[in-house]
């Protein structure tokens, strides 16, 4: 049946609710959703809606300025700051009489992949109370053996997963809604680095940062993107001549020439992960679909290249957090240089100093030549390699988005912040390198009962055809909906009654 605004708002709010053991949510904006619904639900009546998304709930990660709103960065250091202004992104869908319904958990400043490192703790992946996986997992607590949600997204996903938001913002640097998008059994799309403006995103590495789309659909994330657009605000945004508002009505996928790149053979990767990619690359073979094996002989020296050049900008981006103009500011003040340090001691968690030190550290006169230029150099020859690629005829790419699924949260916490970003960005950091578009795709469930997706990237700004390739994987594949065992559990006890 059809619902109104105010109820659909409702029944997200209501949602946010009953899944606040996921951690996802940081602010819920509950007054001000019920208040835009209404508004929405006027337009509507009236038969006149500002657009598609007019009434339709979303949900916003923590490092977008939000009007009004406390943007934490889910830091000690923003705690109670509360930007003048909207992000480009996030006023573009209010305008279009989006409902937001609240502002995401992540890890600090977007620095991780699993969504763990926040001072608000760790996000919970919804595909965790899921009946597929209770199932698989029936003699283990689901307090204690729960699985993240990948980051440094993961409230975003975890929002739209669990069906409390229909679309979420997130930023993407390495990975960051990719690898969430991936884990969560979501469609992330990275759009082409100067697509979108990052205006009032607050900066992790502003060579590489873009705003990232969350939904369960292609549809739904090609309609997101069709509203969001350039900005006069930020100059590294262009105005695209190749990228069209909406999916094409008409697509032949025999037209399309699918690269699978052997680097990404990756060690590590999981027998399941790579049996989905075979099994796919099977599926374009057989719908008459041309696919190659094609080489990106620097992808090896990516992950360096993209820790080294993270650092450096992180270091410099941080440096404007010193206690004097907003956030966290230390009660020390015996001197200029005790309030300096304090302060970013007390603000910053230990995975941010370390990057900020190790950004200093690359940039040090007698090292940027041996750090910085080298990967800056890199960075051209990885951007080479996908230039190469996609010249010599071949329209996407098709990679795996992650090593495997979900890990259980006490696995991953074993290892540090560092080496697990290095393992879980492998796939998805070298197109933040390049600048190329990438949106991920889930195609099956594990053995465990959690999503396995895979990666399509894009030539630069062709955005639209590179949904269009995704869309029709999408339909290829009937990845199932997610069912909630508390849900079910729910039902049968009515049934009983």
């Amino acid at each position: 049946r059809l619902l109104s605004a105010t109820e659909l708002c409702r029944r997200c709010l209501n949602r946010i609710r009953k899944t606040r053991h996921l951690n996802a949510y940081i602010t819920v904006t509950e007054d001000l959703a019920m208040k835009q619904a209404q508004e929405a639900e006027l337009r509507l009546t009236r038969g006149k809606p500002l657009g598609p998304l007019d009434g339709i709930p979303f949900s916003v990660k923590d490092n977008f300025c939000t009007e009004n709103i406390e943007t934490t960065c889910a830091s000690h250091m923003l705690r109670g700051y509360f930007p003048p202004f909207s992000a480009t992104v996030v006023q573009k869908l209010l305008d279009q009489g989006a409902v937001l319904v609240g502002k995401t958990n992540l890890d600090e400043f977007a620095m991780g992949s699993g969504s763990t490192d926040s001072v608000f703790g760790p996000v919970r992946n919804p595909w965790s109370y899921s009946v597929s996986y209770r199932e698989q997992s029936r003699e283990q607590d689901p307090d204690s053996d729960w699985v993240i949600a990948g980051g440094s997204s993961g409230g975003s996903a975890a929002a739209v997963a669990s069906l409390s938001s229909f679309m979420a913002l997130g930023s993407d640097t390495g990975g960051s809604t990719r690898n969430p998008g991936s884990l969560c059994g979501l469609v992330a799309l990275k759009p082409t680095y100067g697509l979108l403006s990052r205006h009032g995103l607050i900066p992790l590495v502003n060579s590489m940062d873009v705003p990232g789309i969350m939904t369960r659909t292609v549809h739904d994330a090609a309609t997101v993107l069709g509203v969001l657009g350039r900005d006069e605000k930020d100059s590294t945004t262009v105005e695209s001549a190749y990228s069209p508002s909406s999916l094409p009505e008409e697509f032949d996928v025999r037209d399309i020439c699918v690269g699978v790149p052997k680097e990404y053979h990756a060690p590590g990767m999981s027998a399941e992960t790579l049996a989905q990619w075979g099994r796919v690359v099977a599926l374009f073979e057989r719908a008459g679909a041309r696919v190659k094996e094609v080489s990106l002989p620097h992808t090896q020296h990516s992950i360096v290249c993209y820790h080294v050049l993270c650092c450096c900008e992180v270091a410099s981006n941080m440096a404007r957090f010193d206690g004097l103009q907003y956030g966290h500011r230390s009660k020390v003040d015996s001197s200029t240089e005790a309030l300096y340090a304090t302060t970013r001691h007390e603000g910053f968690n230990s995975v941010v100093r370390s990057r900020i030190l190790a950004g200093n550290y690359f940039l040090l006169k007698q090292n940027y030549d041996r750090y910085f230029v080298k990967a800056q150099q890199i960075r051209r020859l990885i951007t080479e390699d996908f230039r190469r690629v996609f010249q010599s005829g071949v329209d996407v790419l098709l990679t795996p988005t992650t090593l495997s699924d979900a890990a259980r949260y006490s696995d991953f916490i074993q290892e540090d912040n560092r080496t697990r970003s290095a393992q879980e960005d492998i796939f998805t950091q070298p197109v933040n390198v390049a600048g190329l578009p990438a949106v991920t795709v889930p195609t099956a469930l594990s053995s465990r009962g959690l999503p396995i997706s895979l990666q399509l990237i894009g030539q630069s700004f062709q955005d639209m055809k590179l949904l269009t390739v995704a869309n029709w994987m999408e339909q290829q594949l009937d990845f199932p909906i997610i069912r909630f065992h508390d849900d079910t559990a729910e039902r049968e006890r009515q049934t009983d009654r």
